[in-house]
């Protein structure tokens, strides 16, 4: 059991370039729906790369925030949960107790677990930090994304529950570090890219790569 915050917000521009982002979030207070691609009301300003199903939930553990103000004291008082677009925050959980395929319950809602965020420039102009986004993603300290299996309602006090553990699966800081290392054991990455329940856009970044690692010379 995990307990959880709730998250959502609208468009809003960013401070210096103007450029819309949704990653402004306001605590929920009321329950929710929840439906394949996110929470009612939740949006997100580059639909290229944030939100459809694979991305319609994302989490961020709350324990990394102690790690990026430390590491950017000057943002130290704008980095509290909600601040990098999440919009669930947890201190009960982070990259090392969920594995890619698990499913939990979430309200009435079922969630899986199925890819790490990928940090973009837009975090460090947010907190007007050069390099955030960089560290995020060198220290994996990235979160993750649920697609949502069953829609449902989720209320403020709900909790996050393991259903079903991913049988022989990778944990996502295990498989974030086989996806960061510069020559990942070729099984290896094999059986990361054949797990059930992995967001396609990253299967298909893994087989490249493993196509490029297979060959000769």
């Amino acid at each position: 059991m995990a307990r959880i915050t709730l998250f959502t917000g609208s468009i809003r521009p960013l401070p210096d370039s103007g450029r819309p982002t949704g990653m402004y979030k306001t605590p929920v207070t009321a329950p929710i729906a929840l439906g394949i691609e996110g929470f009612s009301g939740d949006q997100q300003a580059d639909r290229r790369v944030h939100g459809g199903p694979d991305k319609a939930v994302h989490l961020y553990p709350a324990r990394h925030y102690a790690r990026l103000a430390e590491r950017f004291p000057e943002a130290a008082p704008q980095l509290v949960p909600g601040a990098l677009g999440e919009n669930l925050s947890t201190p009960d959980l982070d990259e090392g107790d969920v594995r890619i395929g698990d499913l939990w319950q979430l309200g009435s809602a079922l969630l899986q677990v199925c890819q790490p965020r990928n940090p973009c420039w837009k975090i460090d102009e947010r907190f007007s930090a050069d390099g955030m986004a960089g560290f995020i993603a060198e220290h994996r300290l990235t979160g993750w994304y649920w697609r949502v299996l069953r829609t449902g309602y989720v209320s403020p006090g709900d909790t996050l529950d393991l259903l079903h553990a991913a049988p022989d699966s990778f944990t996502l800081r295990d498989a974030q570090r086989l996806w960061q290392a510069h020559r990942p054991a070729i099984a290896d990455l094999e059986r990361l890219a054949d797990l059930p329940g992995l967001a396609p856009a990253w299967r298909d970044k893994i087989v490249q790569r493993l196509s490029w690692l297979k060959k000769p010379g």
